[in-house]
């Protein structure tokens, strides 16, 4: 009785507007209250879920994230993506989904994807006679591939949460993303030609050339990260280090990077990590009390009276995470739901790497769908097109990514082969 107060109660608040943060706290608050636990025990358990060497590598990423966005790179990959790609159906379409692949080893944001690349990419798609609506959308949908490339927060926070090993889904991450660019680059391909969209000449490899020596620096940032990792250089954590280390190089070198844009980056990222930590910290707590309550094993139950199928329970859960996602910013709702979710489909024997890579990727998914969509409503301010015109022009892009989605989750070595591969089952 109490635990379902205890839900409603949160979701009461967060329906009324209360911050994330607040809403977990009052909720967890009333569970002890009415428990007559000790409040000490819930001030243990937000202190003890964010002291942790791992947690470091969420901020030196999103400043080595911030530090590379303000190197100016975006032109850079632009014409790098123009000359692999640029020649196929689909044009600039093309770039821009490939630019977003090369922009994920730099951010692993898919609002910085999308903030960076829409505001030079959409007004270009539309000057070369790509339909608004359509140039948005393209740009929203490719960067669902931000999470999935090194370096990857979202993969950081939730190996923290799951505990589960860092370097393993970084790892995971890298072959999905290269399936999730696949099926946009390819449904893009055919609704090109269908749509007769223009495309560009083929590249000299003259032009090829040049393109890959501006944007070296560019390629190389995931690259350090993963084989400093692989080679046992650093942990995760220490990678997060050298990343930063790697962006402030790049400044002094392309001397683009003012004192301004370094506060701007230092306070940025400071801001965002309070965020994240404060979540992580109030909804240790409410897990606690979820696991205390039984409810993950209530989940399981609920999925076991329906099969016991490990591939059905985990088409199951990935429903409820589409519908989480279309109510919750994905980063929130990761973090409240793993400590929930891992339980269960450690029950099903389903591998926690690859329940991350899904459970992160499907999630995003939301950033994407209304009516929370932040994506959507940056895009669509960038396109000067209305939110319908939007949400129109992204339903055929929904079918890309569920595919993904489908090809995730029937085929688990597509996140496990190379993880496994570098560091054994």
């Amino acid at each position: 009785m109490l635990t379902s107060f205890i839900i409603v109660l949160l979701l009461v608040l967060l329906f009324t507007g209360m911050p994330l943060v607040f809403a977990i706290g009052t909720a967890s608050m009333t569970y002890f209250w009415f428990s007559d636990i000790n409040l000490a025990l819930l001030t243990q358990r937000m202190t003890s879920s964010i002291d942790s060497f791992l947690i470091l590598a969420i901020p030196f990423f999103f400043l080595a994230g911030e530090l590379m966005n303000a190197c100016k790179l975006t032109d850079r990959i632009i014409n790098l993506a123009r000359v692999c790609v640029g020649h196929i159906h689909g044009g600039l379409a093309q770039v821009n989904i490939f630019a977003s692949l090369i922009f994920s080893g730099m951010s692993g944001s898919p609002t910085a994807d999308t903030t960076a690349l829409g505001s030079v990419l959409i007004p270009a798609m539309k000057r070369e006679g790509y339909p608004a609506p359509f140039s948005a959308a393209v740009t929203v949908a490719s960067s669902m591939v931000g999470p999935m490339v090194p370096p990857s927060v979202s993969l950081v926070i939730y190996g923290t949460l799951a505990n589960v090993s860092v370097g393993r889904l970084l790892l995971a991450g890298i072959v999905p993303g290269l399936v999730i660019i696949g099926t946009q680059m390819a449904f893009t391909y055919f609704y090109a030609r269908f749509a007769d969209l223009p495309r560009y000449e083929r590249a000299s490899f003259p032009e090829l050339r040049s393109a890959v020596a501006q944007g070296f620096a560019a390629l190389m940032f995931p690259v350090i990260i993963v084989s400093g990792i692989l080679l046992g250089i650093f942990s995760p954590t220490e990678a997060a280090a050298v990343a930063v280390l790697y962006a402030l190089c790049l400044g002094f070198i392309y001397k683009n990077v003012s004192i301004r844009d370094m506060v701007g980056a230092v306070t940025t990222t400071a801001l965002g990590t309070a965020r994240i930590l404060s979540i992580i910290a109030v909804a240790s707590a409410f897990s606690w009390i979820m696991v205390r309550e039984g409810v993950p094993l209530a989940i399981a139950n609920s999925i076991s009276s329906v099969s016991e199928d490990p591939l059905i329970a985990l088409f199951l859960i990935v429903l409820m995470l589409l519908g989480v996602g279309l109510l919750m910013v994905a980063s929130s709702a990761e973090i409240v739901l793993t400590p929930i979710l891992v339980p269960v489909i450690l029950q099903f024997g389903i591998d926690p790497v690859h329940f991350g890579v899904i459970m992160v990727f499907v999630l995003i998914i939301g950033g994407a769908t209304p009516p929370v969509g932040v994506l959507l409503f940056i895009a669509q301010d960038i396109a000067k097109i209305s939110h319908l015109q939007m949400v129109r022009a992204m339903l055929p892009f929904y079918v890309p990514l569920v595919i993904a989605v489908v090809l995730l989750v029937c085929f688990p070595q597509i996140s496990l082969f190379l993880p496994n591969l570098v560091f054994g089952l």
